[in-house]
C-alpha cells in the first residue's frame, strides 16, 4: 500500500500576519541575545518573530572578526568562495544573512554562512548582517540549515563525525538521542573512514550500511569508540574489495563501475528479508566473500549488466 500524501496546507492557514511579527514582549532569552550582541560591539536592527513558528529572533549587524564557522564544518570550496565573493563586490551588497548563535568561547558560530562569511572577509568587510537566534543547539542542526551549497557524500559524513566529537564534549547524551543532528549513523561511520581515507569511495558502501548501520544507545563518547572499530571493518571489506578489483582488471576488465560491481556481488543483503541485519556479520561475511572472489566465473556480459555509484 503507497503511503499516503501528506495533506497540504490550506492558503494562509498557519503562523502569523505581518503584524503579529513584531507584536508582543520579547522573551527574557531575546533581551539576553540584544545585551550580549551590544556588548560585542554589534548592532541590533530589528527583533521579531518567525513569521511560521512564531519564535523570537535579532536580525543584528556583527563585527565580522567575531563570528566564524561551526568548527565541525565541512572545508571550504575556494571556487565557491570567489564566486561568491564576486557576485557581492559586483552587486555591492550582501543581502543573504547568515544564521549565527552566541556560544560559550565568547564568539558567533554560524553553522550555515561558511561560505559567504569567507567570501565577505576576503572583501574586507568590517560587519556582517545575521539572524541571531537565542538557542546555541541551533548550531548542531548543521545539516538541516545548510543550504547554500550542496552537501555531497564525504563533506557530509565528515561533518557528522566532527560535530559528535564536539558534542561529546559539550554534552555528552546517548548517540540515538542526536538522531536529528546526525541524520542517519551510516555517515558516522563513513566520516571516520573519510578521515582515514580521504580518498576512500564511500558511495559504494553508503546503501549497504544504511541497512545495517543504527544509532547507538550509548553515551556519544562510547560511541565513537564503536564508530572507530566499525569503520575499521569498512576500511578492511575496502581493501578486499580493491584487491578483487585488481583481480579484475588483470584478466582485462575496465569500468568505472567495477567497485560497486564486486560489492554488489558480495552482498548477502540482496534477497535478504525480515529483521534488520547485523553489521558486524553483514561485515564479515562480506570481507570473506571478497577475499575468495571468483574472478574466472565473471563474463564480461555480467559487468555490462552491472550499474551503481561510479568511482568519486
Amino acid at each position: 500500500m503507497p503511503p499516503r500524501r501528506k495533506k497540504k496546507a490550506e492558503k494562509g492557514s498557519r503562523g502569523l500576519t505581518p503584524p503579529e511579527t513584531v507584536s508582543g514582549s520579547p522573551p527574557e532569552e531575546i533581551d539576553k541575545t540584544r545585551s550580549q550582541i551590544e556588548a560585542d560591539g554589534g548592532v541590533v536592527l530589528s527583533a521579531f518573530r518567525d513569521p511560521l513558528g512564531g519564535h523570537w529572533q535579532v536580525l543584528a549587524s556583527l563585527p565580522i572578526d567575531k563570528v566564524e564557522p561551526t568548527p565541525f564544518q565541512r572545508d571550504l570550496s575556494d571556487t565557491h568562495v570567489k564566486r561568491l565573493a564576486g557576485v557581492i563586490d559586483t552587486l555591492g551588497r550582501f543581502l543573504d544573512p547568515i544564521i549565527a548563535v552566541h556560544n560559550i568561547k565568547g564568539v558567533y558560530w554560524t553553522p550555515n554562512g561558511h561560505h559567504r562569511l569567507s567570501a565577505m572577509k576576503r572583501l574586507g568587510a568590517k560587519s556582517i548582517v545575521a539572524l541571531v537566534l537565542p538557542e546555541p543547539e541551533v548550531a548542531y542542526k548543521i545539516l538541516a540549515l545548510n543550504t547554500e551549497k550542496a552537501h555531497n557524500l564525504r563533506e557530509k559524513s565528515l561533518e557528522v563525525i566532527r560535530m559528535a566529537r564536539d558534542l561529546a564534549e559539550l554534552d555528552d547524551k546517548p548517540e540515538k538521542d542526536y538522531a536529528l543532528e546526525f541524520e542517519e549513523p551510516a555517515f558516522l561511520t563513513l566520516g571516520v573512514c573519510y578521515e582515514k581515507n580521504g580518498r576512500f569511495a564511500g558511495g559504494a558502501y553508503h546503501p549497504l550500511l544504511k541497512r545495517v548501520d543504527e544509532f547507538s544507545a550509548e553515551t556519544l563518547s562510547r560511541a565513537l569508540k564503536m564508530r572507530a572499530s566499525r569503520a575499521e571493518r569498512v576500511m578492511e571489506l575496502e581493501e578486499a574489495v580493491s584487491q578483487a578489483m585488481q583481480a579484475l582488471k588483470e584478466k582485462g576488465f575496465e569500468s568505472p563501475y567495477l567497485r560497486a560491481f564486486v560489492v554488489a556481488r558480495i552482498n548477502p543483503l540482496r534477497f535478504h528479508k525480515g529483521d534488520k541485519p547485523s553489521f558486524d556479520a553483514t561485515i564479515e561475511k562480506m570481507i570473506a566473500s571478497a577475499k575468495k572472489f571468483n574472478v574466472s566465473s565473471i563474463k564480461p556480459e555480467h559487468l555490462a549488466r552491472a550499474g551503481g555509484a561510479p568511482e568519486e
